[in-house]
């Protein structure tokens, strides 16, 4: 590992001056096509197989299987659907899903045009095509929305129906080169921090609550926040009155697909979502590929992408801007991620770009199902608060294991490119002090049991970043410490900060080259840290530097 102390200009840039460095067009002509797949579900030539993604695999995982659709087509116009942007096509998009998929399936196809709706069910067998320039609207009325019993943030709780949903179905897609919009803005508390003064003026003026700071566009979202002691699940509320008076707090993520086999995503751009964007369930042979997902950088729980507990899943060739964390790997939180017993696994990450967010690769926090074959490579992180973060705390449980992840690019990530937190405590990066974090981490140490999360078996390799806070921070349980992660071939430059290692035994840095005016590296509460061949041994809390 070798340190410089050379600064570039650049590194004193603001985020926003890198994005505009790069125009989409530019950044898309990195990735690969992949097998692109039409409407229909027949397969177009592309400059690059799909069996390209399997290439290097370092795990055994099956070939991901995809949809495939038989020829009847559906306009949803012959079903009453009218573009106007003010008739509201719920009854006749779902007519129109609903009788293909009674037919035997086929195609259902979104024209041209905005199209205000409730929500959409999406059944077994059938793939809803939007073509070019249709806009599918959201309405922003909750009354829309009926409140049902799911899952959100790991836990099993009551939300709103989402705009987009599926259960149980099998051999589903959407499809095309349209725009779902979920009227986000509707839903969404805001934060005065995240707004200049005249956006937070004018935001308290269009009406809504403000409480300590935070605007919320009903009584009702602001009294669901206030029964919410961790997280966003309201705790204390038991009539479905009282349900039904905080359903604005109840924001659904805009698309959610649960206990589904054969899953396709492509070509279609997903907007402005009430909370989370894209949340897979529970499904089998899920395929995420080209797809566009922008929430405001200020959008409160804006994941893009939540693939929770899903089995054999590849995600290429897409563009994330999220308000939140951007790809994030899930499996349950806590007693009922356990019970569910599902892990998130055989999943390949390739050539995808994300432009913002709190993480650009994300496991955790809820990861109490566990985490295992992971491949991630070919991607580019762009002002990300965090590049690569895995986050948990005590009470999770779960193994998160076997993640392999090669060839990333990032400029600009204002904390850490490579960030494990075993304390995590709900929050941004950024948002925590670190007295915050200081006590959680001084409280008494537990004993070992199926509630202790464990990081393990970690492969990092080829990682550039110009510009960074603090290089890394390895910062595991001491009764659980992160074990067997290896470093090979990775630059970061114009670091505020190197390298912090504390809670973890079994690290293996290999070619790292850290850019910082400070220590290069320290260790605490560590063993058996090898640096370039020489291994270094600190079990005491004071910080050890390593000097190269």
């Amino acid at each position: 590992m070798t340190m410089n102390h050379q600064t570039s200009p650049l590194s004193h840039r603001p985020a926003g001056f890198f994005r505009k460095l790069f125009s989409l067009s530019a950044l898309t002509a990195f990735l690969l096509t992949g097998n692109a797949c039409a409407g229909n579900g027949s397969p177009r030539p592309s400059a690059s197989p799909v069996a390209d993604i399997y290439e290097g695999l370092p795990f055994e995982m099956p070939r991901v299987e995809r949809p495939t659709f038989p020829e009847l087509e559906a306009d949803i116009t012959d079903f009453g659907a009218k573009n106007d942007g003010i008739t509201l096509n719920t009854r006749a998009i779902n007519d129109a899903i609903r009788s293909v998929s009674q037919k035997g399936g086929g195609t259902v196809i979104i024209p041209e045009g905005i199209w205000l709706t409730g929500p959409i069910e999406l059944l077994s067998n059938v793939n809803l095509h939007t073509e070019k320039n249709a806009l599918v609207l959201f309405t922003d009325d909750f009354e829309a929305y009926p409140i049902i019993e799911t899952s959100f943030e790991g836990l099993n709780t009551r939300r709103c129906q989402s705009p987009i949903s599926a259960r149980n179905a099998e051999n589903i897609a959407i499809t095309g080169d349209g725009v779902f919009d979920g009227s986000g803005d509707s839903w969404r508390p805001v934060k005065k921090s995240k707004l200049t003064a005249s956006q937070w003026k004018a935001l308290v003026q269009s009406g809504g609550v403000v409480d300590n700071d935070i605007w919320y566009p009903t009584p009702g979202s602001l009294k669901g926040a206030q029964a919410c002691k961790e997280f966003n699940n309201p705790e204390g509320i038991e009539t479905d009155e009282e349900w039904n008076e905080i359903r604005p707090w109840l924001r659904p993520v805009l698309l959610s697909i649960a206990q589904c086999k054969k899953v396709l995503l492509k070509g279609v751009t997903f907007k402005n979502s009430p909370s989370w964007c894209l949340h897979p369930l529970s499904c089998e042979h899920v395929t995420i590929d080209n797809v566009k997902v922008f929430n405001p950088w200020y959008s409160q729980n804006g994941d893009a992408l939540d693939l929770e507990s899903c089995t054999n899943a590849v995600i290429t060739n897409c563009i994330f801007d999220a308000g939140d964390d951007a790809i994030c790997l899930k499996s349950g939180k806590d007693e009922d991620g356990r019970k569910r017993g599902e892990p998130c696994q055989n999943v390949i990450v390739r050539n995808n770009i994300v432009l913002h967010g709190h993480g650009g690769f994300v496991v955790g926090s809820e990861m109490s199902g566990g985490v295992r074959n992971i491949y991630v490579a070919d991607c580019t992180f762009l002002g990300t608060d965090v590049g690569l973060r895995f986050k948990s705390t005590r009470g999770r449980g779960g193994v998160v294991e076997g993640i392999y992840i090669d060839r990333i690019q990032m400029i600009n990530i204002p904390y850490e490119p490579l960030l494990f937190d075993l304390f995590y405590g709900g929050k941004a990066a950024g948002e925590e002090t670190e007295d915050d974090l200081q006590g959680r981490m001084k409280a008494e140490i537990p004993p070992v049991t199926e509630e202790t999360p464990a990081f393990r078996n970690i492969h990092i390799s080829n990682v550039t970043c110009k510009g960074a806070g603090r290089s890394m921070f390895f910062n595991g349980l001491p009764e659980m410490p992160i074990d067997n992660v290896t470093i090979s071939d990775v630059t970061i430059s114009d670091a505020k900060q190197g390298i912090v290692i504390s809670q973890a035994r079994n690290v293996t840095l290999e070619n790292v080259h850290i850019g910082t005016p400070g220590e290069a590296m320290q260790i605490k509460n560590a063993q058996d840290i090898r640096v370039d061949g020489q291994t270094y041994q600190n079990p005491g809390p004071k910080a050890m530097p390593v000097k190269m």
